[in-house]
């Protein structure tokens, strides 16, 4: 047994981990404790003399070295903030949120010489630190327990309960297995499934994950997260489910207890009056593609733009032209838009466009305009070229030796548009590197891991 408990201040971190120790005969190892050995010093003089930024330091190092095998490992409260801390911390281990409401927090925490880490009043201190950190103990916990009314013997005892039993019940998993039987989803996969209601295979720690969608056959998220997951040690499972009804997948969700979810078309507007929190980037998108679930809390956001500017960004200022006027538009406008880019949208639909270009007060017109645009950037954001539709939203002849292609479609990697580009003499940009790139992302989210660009696309292959 390895369990690390992470949380707030004031959350009962170190007396449940003491007790929890104590219980299981295993050694607890307490992050802040080793940093002031290893330091010579207190927290509080570590902060004194070295701010937080040393502080930080100091702390990666203890993480990094944590030894191996069964412990309880108690954490300090911004750990979270830094993915490699919690690549470290997540590898074989079950992550226990503790949390408790902020005025208990107070009365607990307003006796400690620990030193504060802004100018405001504590009360409101608690209340700023929170906020920016409740999206980083989401992704990074497995399980979540609160505090605030529980005695530490009744917290051990629930990471006792969740250890044994987990959170999904046979009968959820069952259900699991016919909804997915009658998914139309590929038969090796529901085989997979079938795992999940085997006694003796079942990890009851294991937390699920999964790509919604209508259809959602095309997606190559599942054996990527999968792989992901084993590569970092983390015990968890990446689903698809595929039905045209968001309702009925999320109704199932909540009862397996889902930790989160990617979220493709046409769900991606629909899902969001469902979510508690939507971050700044997916509201003004219109578009969330990633969900992710802890407690009463159910976290909205759009990774979709990240991949589209990242590979864009040595193109700032340029002009650019987006084909479609659907989620993927939307978020490639935002992405160039954030390049300082002159977007123009085209559609087969010019009231589309014309809706799409009000939002982000930006040009647009009919498809055919293109050839009177001259663009340096081109942004394929339909579903032309995606299988089984193998062609291309535009020809030879329209295409320019010194423009940048970006097609956004990622299944088959090279569409009928990129090939056509490439032999044009044009830059061209696969879709398959919009989605490593999200991807990346996204498993931030749902994990508090940060992985490379190189181990995604490996894992892809």
């Amino acid at each position: 047994m390895r369990v690390v408990l992470i949380g707030f201040r004031g959350t009962g971190k170190t007396e449940t981990g003491r007790l929890l120790s104590r219980l299981t005969s295993v050694p607890f190892l307490d992050t802040d404790a080793l940093i002031e050995a290893s330091a010579g010093m207190t927290i509080h003089d570590i902060f004194r003399r070295e701010g937080e930024e040393g502080f930080r330091a100091r702390e990666r190092e203890v993480i990094r070295a944590l030894p191996p095998g069964e412990a309880v490992i108690g954490t300090g409260g911004g750990v979270i903030l830094d993915p490699a801390n919690v690549a470290a911390l997540r590898k074989g281990s079950t992550m226990v949120l503790l949390e408790a409401d902020e005025a208990v927090i107070e009365k607990r925490i307003a006796a400690s010489t620990r030193p504060p880490l802004t100018t405001l009043p504590l009360r409101e201190e608690i209340h700023e630190l929170l906020e920016l950190r409740r999206p980083h103990y989401a992704a990074a916990a497995d399980f979540r327990i609160d505090t605030s009314l529980k005695s530490p013997n009744e917290v051990v005892l629930a990471i006792r309960k969740f250890l044994h039993d987990g959170t999904v019940p046979l009968q959820a998993r069952k259900s699991l297995v016919q909804f997915f039987a009658g998914s139309g989803i590929p038969e090796s996969e529901v085989a997979e499934a079938r795992i999940l209601t085997d006694v003796d295979l079942w990890d009851p720690r294991t937390c699920l994950y999964g790509i919604v969608g209508y259809p959602a056959t095309q997606s190559r998220s599942p054996a990527l997260f999968n792989r992901l997951f084993r590569q970092y040690g983390i015990t968890s499972h990446y689903l698809r489910f595929q039905d045209p009804d968001l309702l009925r997948i999320l109704r199932l969700a909540e009862e397996i207890d889902i930790r989160g979810l990617s979220v493709t078309i046409p769900f991606k507007q629909e899902i969001i009056p469902t979510l508690t929190d939507v971050e700044l980037h997916a509201d003004a998108i219109g578009a969330v593609n990633t969900v992710v679930w802890c407690g009463s809390r159910c976290f909205g956001y759009n990774t979709d733009w990240i991949g589209i500017r990242e590979p864009l960004s040595d193109h700032r200022g340029e002009k650019a032209v987006i084909l479609g006027a659907g989620g993927a538009a939307a978020a490639a406008v935002y992405a160039l838009q954030s390049l300082d880019m002159e977007v123009t949208i085209l559609n087969r639909t010019v009231e589309k466009a014309a809706s799409l270009a009000e939002r982000f007060d930006c040009a647009y017109g009919p498809s055919s305009a293109f050839d009177r645009l001259n663009p340096a950037v081109v942004v394929n954001a339909t579903s032309i070229g995606m299988e089984p539709e193998l062609k291309s939203p535009l020809q030879k002849h329209q295409l320019r030796s010194s423009m940048t292609v970006f097609d956004l479609v990622y299944t088959p990697p090279e569409t009928p548009l990129i090939r056509i580009a490439r032999n044009s003499g044009c830059q061209t940009i696969p879709g398959t590197e919009m989605f490593v790139r999200q991807a990346a992302a996204q498993f931030r989210h749902f994990t508090g891991i940060a992985p490379s660009l190189e181990l995604v696309r490996s894992a892809m292959e």
